[in-house]
C-alpha cells in the first residue's frame, strides 16, 4: 500500500476522486485472495462512476471466492502532475496498491476517443505501453465493452480484448489467470481457446496494394479464426455500487430493467450489440429498486435500458414502483423513451417534483430519412405526441439530431428546421408560449457491426456547411442550438473503423500530449492530425471512402451474432428507404442470432414455415 502525503491532495482540485473509501466500497484483505483485478475506466472518475459495466464488474467480481476488484480512473492533469513529480505510480481507490501489484487491469472501452488516455494510464502505472514489452512479471492487461468489438486500432498495447457480455465469462478468466499467472504466454494461450477472447498477437494481418485489409489469420493453433460475442444469459442487477462522496455524471440509483433493443435503427450500434432483447422480471426490479434505495440512500432511481417504454407492461412496473415510493420521496426517471404518445402519458405518471425536461431522438427531420434509417414516424404523429405534452405543461425539450447519414440531402437537413419551427408554433397555440427547445445535432459516424459500417463519413466542409445552414433557420429565441465539433467526429470515424496500422498514430499523438481527448479543452486536433502525418496515414481512408461490400473489413474477425448477410440486406434497404419490422412485434428477420432464446428460436421458426405466396 503507498503512503501519499495529505499534502498532494491538497494540491488538486477535486481530492475525493482520488481518495477512496466511499459507501459500499469494498476492501478485502489483500493476502487473503489469489487473484487481484483493477477495474480501469479510462476516464474521470465523475464520468467512471457513472458508467453501468464497472458496478456490474465489481460486485460479481468481489462476491467471488478468492478474487478482489478495486477500481482506478483517469486523473485530471493536475493530479497526473503530482504522481509523475513526486514519482508516485497510478493506483486503486481501495486499497492504494500501485497497479503493478494486480494480477489483471481491464479497461472498459466505451468511446473511441479514450485511446491515449488508456496508454498514458498504463503510463502512469509504471508498465510498458506496448504489449509486446510485458512479459510475465506484469499483470495482464484486458480490455472489453464497445470499443472491443473493433479492437484493432489498440492491438499493440492490450495484451487480450473480451468481446461480449463478461458477468458469464468472470469464472473462466478468473480460473486461467490462477493457473498461469506466472506463465504469461501459457495464459495468453489458455485465454485465446475460451469464448469471447481474443489475443491479438496470434493474429497476422497482411494488406492490399491499395491499402485495405487482404486477411487477418490466426498464427496460432489455439486460435480461433472467427471471435464469437459472449451473450449473458440472464440480468444481475447491481444491488450495492459504491456511492460517491462528490457528485457525478448520473449521480442516482439505476436498475437495468432490459438490455437490448429490437428496433433495428440502422446507424445503431448498440442495437446490434446488445441483442438479443433480455428483460428482468419485474419482481426482481422491484427487488434490485428496494435494495438500491436501502443501501445507498438516492432519492432518485432510473429505470435503465436502450428503449424503457419497450419494457414488457412497463406501465404496471412504473404503478408498482409509484405505490411504493411517492410517499417517501423518490423521483423516478426513465431515460431512453421513443417518441409517442404512450411515451407522454408514462412520464406523466411518474412521480417528480417539478416539470423537467422531455428528452427525444427523432434523428431525422423528414420521414424519408427516418424510414431510410428504420426509425420512422410519421410527422403528424411526432406532432401529436407533442400536443400531448404541451397539454401537460411540458414545456422543456430536448431534440437529438444526426446531419451526414447515408442519402441525406439538404432539403432533409432544411426539414430538421422545419420540424423544430412546427414544434414552436404548437406549443404556442396550445399554451400561448413557445417551448424552450434544445437542438442537439451530432454527425453521423459510420460504426463496426451496422448497416453503416461500408458508408463513408462526410467531410468536415460538408458538416460545417449543414450547420450552418441549421444556425441560420433556427434562430428563434426559443431554440437553442448545439453540435458537436466536426474534427472530434472525424477522429471518432477513423478509430471505430480504422486496423492495426493506427497503432503508430495513437502512440505519437499520446506522446505528443493528447490524453483526455473525450474533453474539449484538452483535445487538441492540430496534434493528432500532426502524428498521421508524420505515421504516413491518411485520415480520410478511414472515415470517409465507403466499403465494398466484398471488402475484408478490419473488425470481421469479431463476431457480434448478426451475420454480415443481414447487415448488408439492412444496408440495401436502407438506401432503398425500405423498413424492417420489430421482430419482438413482427416476425423474426433472421439476423443471425435466432435460436439465441426461446423467443428467437419460436419466431425464426414460425418465419422459416411461413408458406410463400
Amino acid at each position: 500500500m503507498l503512503q501519499i502525503d495529505d499534502s498532494l491532495f491538497h494540491s488538486v482540485v477535486k481530492p475525493a476522486r482520488y481518495t477512496g473509501g466511499e459507501w459500499n466500497s469494498l476492501s478485502k484483505d489483500w493476502d487473503d485472495v489469489a487473484v487481484h483485478v483493477a477495474l480501469a475506466f479510462p476516464d474521470i472518475y465523475e464520468v467512471g462512476m457513472s458508467n453501468m459495466a464497472i458496478p456490474i464488474l465489481y460486485e460479481q467480481l468481489n462476491n467471488m471466492p478468492g478474487v478482489l476488484a478495486e477500481r482506478v480512473y483517469a486523473p485530471w492533469p493536475d493530479m497526473e502532475a503530482q504522481l509523475r513529480q513526486h514519482n508516485i505510480p497510478l493506483y486503486s481507490l481501495e486499497s492504494r496498491r500501485p497497479l503493478r501489484q494486480f494480477e489483471v487491469i481491464g479497461f472498459s472501452l466505451g468511446y473511441e476517443l479514450s485511446c491515449t488516455t488508456v496508454l498514458n494510464m498504463l503510463d502512469l502505472a509504471g508498465l510498458p505501453v506496448f504489449s509486446r514489452d510485458r512479459d510475465s512479471s506484469y499483470p495482464l492487461v484486458i480490455a472489453g465493452g464497445s470499443c472491443a468489438m473493433n479492437p484493432e486500432p489498440l492491438s499493440d498495447f492490450i495484451d487480450v480484448f473480451f468481446a461480449g457480455e463478461a458477468e458469464d465469462a468472470l469464472p473462466g478468466l478468473v480460473e486461467v489467470v490462477h493457473a498461469c499467472k506466472k506463465d504469461k504466454d501459457a495464459l495468453l494461450r489458455r485465454l485465446c481457446g475460451l469464448p469471447g477472447f481474443y489475443v491479438p498477437r496470434f493474429y497476422y494481418p497482411s494488406y492490399r496494394s491499395n491499402g485495405t485489409l487482404a486477411s487477418l489469420q490466426p498464427v496460432d493453433g489455439n486460435a480461433p479464426p472467427v471471435i464469437e460475442r459472449v451473450i449473458a444469459k440472464e440480468l444481475k442487477p447491481v444491488i450495492r455500487p459504491v456511492v460517491p462522496y462528490i457528485e457525478v455524471i448520473h449521480d442516482r440509483a439505476a436498475v437495468e430493467i432490459q438490455r437490448g433493443c429490437s428496433r433495428g435503427c440502422r446507424f445503431c450500434q448498440a442495437g446490434i450489440l446488445y441483442r438479443p432483447v433480455r428483460e428482468l422480471p419485474e419482481d426482481k426490479v422491484l427487488e434490485a429498486a428496494g435494495c438500491l434505495l436501502n443501501n445507498c440512500g438516492y432519492n432518485t432511481l432510473s429505470l435503465v435500458s436502450l428503449s424503457s417504454g419497450d419494457y414488457s407492461n412497463i406501465n404496471h412496473l412504473v404503478a408498482s414502483l409509484t405505490a411504493r415510493y411517492t410517499r417517501e420521496g423518490i423521483s423516478i426517471s426513465l431515460p431512453s423513451l421513443r417518441l409517442d404518445k404512450s411515451s407522454i402519458g408514462l412520464i406523466d405518471a411518474l412521480p417528480s417534483g417539478r416539470k423537467a425536461t422531455l428528452t427525444f431522438a427523432p434523428e431525422a427531420g423528414s420521414e424519408r430519412l427516418r424510414g431510410a434509417i428504420n426509425k420512422m414516424m410519421p410527422q403528424q404523429a411526432m406532432l401529436e405526441t407533442f400536443a400531448a405534452a404541451f397539454e401537460k405543461d411540458w414545456m422543456n425539450l430536448k431534440l437529438y439530431f444526426m446531419v451526414g447519414l447515408p442519402s441525406e440531402t439538404q432539403d432533409d437537413v432544411r426539414d430538421i428546421a422545419g420540424l423544430v419551427e412546427s414544434v414552436s408554433r404548437l406549443g404556442k397555440s396550445i399554451r400561448g408560449r413557445p417551448p424552450r427547445v434544445r437542438v442537439s445535432v451530432s454527425s453521423f459516424v459510420p460504426k463496426p457491426h451496422t448497416p453503416c459500417q461500408w458508408s463513408g463519413q462526410d467531410r468536415e466542409e460538408q458538416l460545417n456547411g449543414k450547420h450552418s445552414l441549421l444556425q441560420n433557420q433556427l434562430r428563434r429565441s426559443n431554440v437553442q442550438l448545439s453540435w458537436h465539433d466536426a474534427k472530434t467526429s472525424l477522429l471518432e470515424a477513423v478509430l471505430s473503423r480504422g486496423d492495426r496500422r493506427l497503432g503508430a498514430v495513437i502512440y505519437t499523438a499520446w506522446k505528443k500530449g493528447c490524453r483526455l481527448d473525450t474533453w474539449s479543452e484538452f483535445f487538441d486536433f492540430q496534434k493528432w492530425q500532426q502524428s498521421f502525418e508524420e505515421c504516413g496515414i491518411d485520415p480520410s481512408f478511414y472515415a470517409h471512402c465507403e466499403r465494398d461490400a466484398e471488402e475484408t473489413l478490419p473488425w470481421e474477425h469479431i463476431s457480434s451474432g448478426v451475420s454480415s448477410a443481414f447487415l448488408g440486406a439492412e444496408r440495401q434497404k436502407m438506401l432503398a428507404g425500405d423498413q424492417t419490422a420489430d421482430c419482438r412485434l413482427d416476425d423474426c428477420n433472421l439476423c443471425g442470432l435466432q435460436g439465441r432464446q426461446p423467443s428467437c428460436r419460436a419466431k425464426a421458426q414460425k418465419t422459416k414455415n411461413k408458406p410463400e405466396i
